[in-house]
């Protein structure tokens, strides 16, 4: 499978650098730029194919900025990525802690997240 994704027009092999998304409740077609991956309901079209698109009678197209130079990550979206990295890989301290009921007695053993263990109360 190679790497680059194509046209999504039949008979057309070169390379995408455009996504087409239908917006039907507004009758809009919308052309942006080459979507990060490839949507089931998205259609890549090459430069020429993005060029000549036209829309049924009644419909808008929207046409976005499409940037036919090849694509580089910016220092934020490395940073952000580091970051993210960073978060994934800290430990988390999930030890339960008591809390106490309004009597005083431990009700709650532990708590991790949204879930909580209980203590029966013959305990």
């Amino acid at each position: 499978m190679s790497p680059v994704r194509r046209c999504s027009r039949t008979a057309c092999g070169r390379p995408a650098v455009a996504t087409l998304t239908y917006v039907y409740a507004d009758s809009t077609a919308v052309l942006g730029p080459l979507a990060t991956y490839a949507e089931p309901h998205c259609y890549d079209l090459c430069a020429e194919h993005a060029e000549r698109l036209t829309a049924p009678r009644g419909w808008e197209v929207v046409r976005l900025a499409v940037d036919a130079g090849p694509m580089r990550r910016s220092s934020d979206d490395l940073e952000a990525l580091a970051n993210a990295v960073r978060e994934a890989a800290r430990p988390h301290d999930y030890a339960p802690r008591p809390v106490r009921s309004a009597e005083g007695d431990p009700a709650e053993a532990g708590r991790r997240g949204h879930l909580r263990v209980l203590r029966s109360p013959e305990n």
